[in-house]
This record gives C-alpha cells, structure tokens and sequence, in this order.
C-alpha cells in the first residue's frame, strides 16, 4: 500500500514539476530541446513565451539564465538566475552558476564593511524572513502565557519562582522577536534589487541629462532601487554610492 502510494504521488508531483499547462509544458520540453543543441536563441524565445503566458517557476528561471549565459549576455543571464533564487533560495545550481555569471560582471564593487557587532546581529537577525520571526514571536507569547498560568496555581514557593521566571524571560523574547520580525518587514518592504541591462550606463547626480555624471556601470551590476521620478530611477550600490540612473537601463527584480 505505501509503495503504491508513494508512486501516485511521484505521478502527481512530476504532472505538476513546472505547474504549467499542457501547451507551456510541449513548449518547455522544445525549449530544453533547443538547449541541448545548441539552438540557444531559440531556446531564449521559447522559455521567454512561457513567462508572457503569465505562467513562471525557478526551472524555467534558471534555464532561461543559463541560455542568456550561453550566448554571453550578462545581465539578462544573473537577472533570471536572480529570479530563480527567489522561488528557490537555497539550489545549490541555482547558486553556483550565478556565481558564474557574476565573475563575467565588470564592476568591482566593494560592500561597506561592517562592524563585528553589525555582522553578529546580521548573521541572526537574517536566519528567518520577517513572517517566520512573528511566528517565533506568538510561541513565545504562547510560553509565556502557560508559564504565567503555572505560575498562578503552583503551590510551592520555588516553582512559583521558576515560573515567575520562565515567563519573564519568555516575555523579554517575546518583545525582542516582534521587534526583529518588524526591522525585518521594513527592511523587505524596502529592498527593491535591479540589475543593470544596458552594456554600459552613466549615474548621474540628479534625474536629468544635464547633471553632472557621478560614476559609470556596466551590463549584470546589481543595484538597489531607491525613487523612481519619471524615467529616473535613484539606485545605490552596495559600497554606498547613491545617483540616479535612465530606467530603461536597469530591470528591477
């Protein structure tokens, strides 16, 4: 019974591996086709179709980078492999070959360094996304709750102590993961990445032609977007830099 079992569901995850419809499916099995021999344009055009049907995942994402890859275009190429990520954060090939990508990049932007405390906070504060902390949170105001009503009709003194006590410490974990859970929200509503498409753009220093230029990117930099005025969009790198560039010339993620 468990073998049967387990082969319906291998039928039934393998019909839904891309989620798409029999057409999307026929013309990613083409496009794949297409890959394999070479026909990387084609193959381009045919994962491209899928997404202007409306319908996407991480495969066609990543096949789509990897074909723009191929061809040595570098921006569309960690766009899409940035895309890919996004559905599946943790695909080692995903990872892998838009390390790939990013080495064929030009600039050489330094992050701001960062304190040891900065990157102590980080490396906890960033191991959940802002929804995974809130439910951290409500456990913790679950255990506090229990323990406060433990606390209430427990007999001896000592238990009454150690529950007094559970349930202040859970209480001071409670306020602290809202408190991260909030930071974290702000700064997701906040991220807006792009990757710069044009082979070479000038940044300049306000949104018009006429300003002074304030540095120069190329093709597959990633940027955060800060404003959008008009056909303006402000950016800043992850060294600090800060400029305003044409938006025809970044793709925002």
């Amino acid at each position: 019974m468990k073998t049967k079992l387990t082969y319906i569901l291998l039928v039934f995850i393998s019909s839904l591996t891309l989620a798409f419809g029999q057409e999307n499916s026929a013309v990613f099995n083409s496009a794949n086709e297409a890959y394999n021999k070479g026909n990387y344009e084609e193959a381009i055009t045919q994962y491209k179709s899928i997404l202007d049907s409306g319908e996407y995942s991480a495969e066609v994402y990543y096949n789509l980078a990897n074909a723009y890859y191929k061809t040595n275009v570098i921006g569309p190429s960690i766009y899409y492999f940035e895309k890919a990520l996004q559905l599946s954060p943790n695909d080692d090939d995903i990872l892998n070959n838009l390390s790939f990508a990013r080495n064929m990049t030009i600039d050489a932007i330094e992050p701001l360094p960062k304190t040891q405390l900065s990157k102590f906070v980080g490396n906890i504060t960033e191991k959940f996304s802002y929804d995974q902390w809130a439910w951290i949170a409500v456990l913790f105001g679950f255990l506090c709750v229990l323990s406060f009503l433990l606390y209430q009709f427990a007999y001896r003194s000592l238990q009454k102590r150690i529950y007094f006590l559970i349930s202040f410490i859970t209480l001071i974990f409670m306020f602290g993961t809202v408190a991260v859970a909030y930071q974290q929200y702000e700064k997701a509503q906040q991220d807006r990445p792009a990757i710069i498409f044009a082979t070479e753009t000038t940044v300049k220093a306000e949104p018009n032609l006429r300003s002074d230029a304030v540095f120069t990117l190329h093709e597959g930099t990633k940027v955060q977007v800060l404003d959008t005025v008009g056909d303006w969009k402000k950016i800043r790198l992850i060294d600090g830099k800060i400029g305003w560039i044409i938006a025809e010339d970044v793709n925002e993620l």
